[in-house]
């Protein structure tokens, strides 16, 4: 897994308490060596060590799992628009950002780096106002995606008028998330 999501972590983690938060965790975890090494953005680092903090932080503030994926995703949105900013178009908005996920950033970050591994997306445009986005994943990471959909519509001011909904159990490999626009 690629470093910059563990940076991201641990900004989040430091956003909702403090340093000494992220720091508990790692210690709890076994994995103090990363207070003094810490995890840098272009490095690779194994899944099990972001599983593993994700799991202990939603421990941390008493929240569902899933719940802290989400929140992460939210939370995450800002910085990811700036990452890949070279892959959007500006004049995008949710529904736009959604159709072209899998193709142009995914895509994009395939061609640039041939060891990233995001997600498989299949989005299909069901009425104009509806999406299903099929999710692939053996990290089980729906809720981050989730996360990241609503974290669009609130960035891009239009919460009010998006619903984003699991259609299927929310914890497996493959997840079928719908989206309305109202």
């Amino acid at each position: 897994m690629k470093g910059a999501i563990f940076v991201f972590l641990k900004r989040f983690v430091e956003h909702r308490h403090n340093y000494n938060t992220w720091v508990d965790i790692l210690e709890r975890e076994g994995l103090q060596h990363r207070t003094a090494s810490p995890y840098q953005k272009n490095e690779a680092y194994p899944i099990s060590e972001l599983l593993t903090i994700m799991l202990a932080a939603s421990q941390k503030q008493g929240i569902p799992y899933d719940v802290f994926q989400e929140r992460f995703g939210r939370f995450l949105v800002p910085d990811l628009l700036l990452v890949f900013k070279r892959f959007v178009n500006p004049s995008w908005r949710t529904y736009q950002m959604l159709q072209h996920i899998g193709s142009h950033m995914h895509g994009g970050i395939r061609k640039e780096n041939d060891k990233a591994n995001p997600p498989l997306l299949h989005v299909t445009t069901v009425r104009k106002n509806v999406l299903i986005i099929d999710y692939h994943s053996r990290r089980r990471m729906a809720g981050f995606a989730i996360g990241i959909i609503k974290g669009l519509a609130s960035y891009f001011d239009e919460s009010d008028r998006i619903k984003v909904a699991s259609a299927t159990e929310p914890h497996a490999e493959r997840v079928q998330i719908r989206v309305n626009f109202s």
